[in-house]
């Protein structure tokens, strides 16, 4: 089973931060854990979710 993957636009979309900002953090590594998918950048969608939840609780 394939797991859904974003790119950089999809997640400044779903979640306001920059693309940039994303692949800013792919690079220095900071963020969700991201890989090269041929040129593309990309982050499988369950990584994200899981990062953006442990931010939250984070952030409590």
């Amino acid at each position: 089973m394939a797991s859904e993957i974003f790119d950089a636009s999809d997640l400044e979309g779903r979640t306001g931060t920059p693309a940039s900002t994303w692949r800013y953090w792919a690079s220095i590594g900071q963020g969700p854990v991201s890989y090269k998918l041929g040129r593309r950048r990309v982050w499988d969608r369950v990584v994200v979710e899981q990062w953006l939840a442990e931010q939250q609780d984070g952030a409590k």
